[in-house]
């Protein structure tokens, strides 16, 4: 059974608010939590069903509480309609300051309000091989549980920066390339140089125009039907895959 104490912080976790003055956040369900107890990362307690623990006591030598629960009581706590494994409560990270000029890839975030989709982006880097992401301070947070879920263990090896955007890329030489609706064609776009930044903006309004001034080359999607727009999540995608592949090619 799951304390009153621990009750109380893992539902005061939901909001950004508590998890920032705690620095703490959770992470549900087997595969993401396994994935956070193989990491580096500093897992404070553990709550998880007796097959969970069953099947993995090797995994728990290193958390200082681990206490059995129903599967119930995690769907109480956390917010997964059904969960049968586990819920971490797990410390944030201290990254390093970005990197922008050693790193050939950065995505940046102009306000992605979405935690869904701002998960999708995460798992997205990952599979790119993208390591950092710089986000404005109104993009969603990212140790939101809707995040953690979306980001499918991708939150453990994309490092988050939360700066103003007009600052960060004020400092940069580097190509900054910004997704619009009216641009270069990102299939055939030619490339100078491997790498640079790529900025997404929100769903609604896109790039603004104060993040918008220090696009150097603005690129688009070919559409081939009627659509209006893409998810911000999907465009991500086809960006990185074809910059990605230009960059390869540039580079040979």
């Amino acid at each position: 059974m799951i304390s009153q104490k621990w009750v109380k912080l893992i539902k005061s976790l939901h909001t950004k608010k508590y998890r920032k003055a705690e620095q703490l956040f959770f992470v549900e369900g087997e595969k993401a939590v396994l994935e956070v107890l193989s990491s580096s990362w500093t897992v404070q307690a553990l709550f998880a069903t007796t097959s969970f623990l069953a099947k993995h006591t090797d995994r728990l030598h290193t958390v200082p509480l681990v206490q059995q629960c129903t599967e119930d009581e995690l769907v109480k706590i956390g917010t997964f309609s059904s969960n049968d494994a586990a819920l971490a409560v797990v410390a944030m990270p201290h990254w390093p300051e970005v990197d922008l000029e050693t790193t050939p890839w950065t995505l940046v975030l102009d306000t992605i309000n979405d935690p869904g989709n701002l998960g999708s982006i995460i798992r997205i880097a990952d599979w790119y091989g993208i390591h950092q992401i710089v986000c404005s301070p109104e993009t969603a947070d990212c140790f939101n549980p809707k995040v953690i879920a979306a980001a499918k263990g991708s939150f453990l090896r994309v490092q988050l920066h939360y700066l103003p955007l007009t600052t960060v890329l004020s400092q940069t030489t580097l190509p900054i390339y910004g997704a619009y609706l009216g641009g270069e064609n990102v299939h055939t776009l030619p490339l100078q140089q491997t790498g640079g930044l790529i900025v997404l903006g929100n769903e609604a309004n896109g790039i603004s125009t104060a993040t918008g001034a220090f696009v150097t080359r603005k690129i688009t999607i070919p559409a081939f039907g009627a659509a209006e727009s893409l998810n911000v999540g999907i465009a991500a995608a086809v960006i990185c895959d074809n910059l990605l592949r230009l960059s390869a090619a540039c580079a040979k």
